[in-house]
């Protein structure tokens, strides 16, 4: 896989979770309507015949469907009849945790760019002796 791509799907997973978080708070823009759904970052991979590897590449984010949560806030004008507000599906530590594995795929191709670029730099002054 080239590098490259691999941070950009890295660099694209952590948009969408930085997306996730800062909306996990949100509410209703209006009364019995939805909050912010939590977004799932997706990938997908296709076999270049060309290359003969299989190469990975940002797909478009997909809504998660589990259930609002619910907090009972009866003075909010956006409350149902039982006093209840419903908020986004986003577990801010759920997305703190997805957003660390992220950066730490981001930085190990990071790594791994310099240290080719290392190697490469010792082989070209070996050749220059």
């Amino acid at each position: 896989m080239d590098l490259a791509t691999s941070m950009a799907v890295a660099a694209s997973r952590m948009r969408v979770i930085t997306e996730n978080i800062a909306n996990s708070n949100s509410t209703a823009k209006a009364p019995g309507g939805e909050p912010y759904r939590r977004k799932i970052a997706t990938m997908q991979s296709d076999f270049d015949r060309e290359m003969g590897a299989t190469m990975v590449q940002s797909g478009e984010p997909v809504a998660d469907t589990s259930d609002f949560r619910k907090q009972y806030e009866p003075g909010n004008p956006l409350a149902d009849k039982s006093g209840y507000v419903m908020l986004p599906n986003v577990n801010p530590l759920v997305e703190i945790m997805d957003m660390r594995e992220a950066q730490r795929s981001y930085e190990a191709d990071l790594t791994v760019m310099e240290s080719s670029k290392s190697m490469l730099a010792r082989t070209i002054d070996l050749l220059k002796k």
